[in-house]
């Protein structure tokens, strides 16, 4: 939070969410997987917002590798993919904007629909900067076990820990945005740490200065952290040696690891992908 506003800076990976709509004429019964209640959300009011939720009958088909409870965006990822399928089913694409201010309907959500690395203002979507795209890095994701509900974490109020920690927030911020217009991994790794160090008074991660510690060794450029989730990330230039020997002795420093993912930082945005055969996309 800077200036009394929150926000989140994106950093998109190379897992993606991919959903299919089908539909026929009825009169507006979504279908959706038991587990994906906010994707069907996202269709309903998809549908109602391009005016035709009820004279239709839709299917939503979801498949994504991302974990869930973990703050990597599951569930925006869902609600954008859903959207945006949902749209093009209509013959009618719609805006990044408009995917945002659906997906905020639902519950805060990550900025991941728009292009590059973005500031985004994930509780009511009133603004959205896109700092440019990343630097080639990767990130090596580790997981140690636990879950947090997105909803129950942005209804306890934080402010008085993120005013506390604004001087700090602002040079992060500064960092990370010079990083990325400077194509600079090492600037955006040091000000995504200060920014995980900071987000230890509002969720605090017990191997967090172990991760940090261990990055510095390997030479990474720092760590990053879902903020409002489990998982805590080491930043590193995009090499394979360098990315192998992270998560091989992650394993063998780091108690309590349950799961080591390494990705590819990327830019945002939702790709769509039209298939017709008759009402079918």
């Amino acid at each position: 939070m800077l200036d009394g506003v929150t926000f989140l800076l994106t950093c998109p990976i190379d897992l993606y969410a991919t959903a299919t709509v089908e539909w026929r004429e009825g009169d507006g019964k979504i279908s959706a997987p038991s587990a994906s209640s906010k994707a069907a959300l996202a269709l309903q009011y998809t549908l109602e917002f391009l005016g035709i939720g009820d004279r239709l009958d839709a299917k939503l088909y979801l498949k994504s590798p991302l974990p869930r409870g973990k703050g990597m965006a599951s569930s925006t990822a869902d609600v954008a993919a859903t959207v945006v399928a949902t749209a093009i089913a209509a013959g009618r694409p719609v805006s990044d904007d408009v995917i945002a201010e659906i997906a905020l309907r639902i519950e805060p959500s990550d900025g991941l629909m728009y292009s590059g690395i973005t500031r985004f203002d994930h509780r009511l979507g009133s603004y959205a900067q896109k700092l440019g795209d990343p630097p080639p890095m990767r990130v090596v994701i580790l997981d140690f076990g636990g879950t947090v509900d997105t909803l129950q974490f942005n209804n306890v109020d934080v402010s008085a820990s993120l005013i506390s920690s604004e001087e700090v927030l602002r040079e992060a911020v500064e960092l990370i945005s010079q990083g990325i217009q400077e194509s600079d991994v090492e600037k955006i790794g040091r000000g995504s740490t200060m920014s995980a160090r900071a987000n230890q008074a509002i969720l605090y991660k017990p191997q967090l200065e172990n991760a940090i510690a261990l990055a510095s060794e390997i030479g990474a450029a720092g760590v990053n952290v879902a903020h409002s989730g489990t998982v805590i990330g080491m930043l590193v230039e995009d090499d394979d040696m360098q990315v192998r020997r992270a998560a091989s002795l992650a394993w063998e420093r780091l108690a309590g690891l349950k799961s080591v993912r390494c990705q590819r930082v990327i830019g945002g945005g939702v790709t769509a992908i039209a298939k017709r055969e008759g009402l079918r996309i």
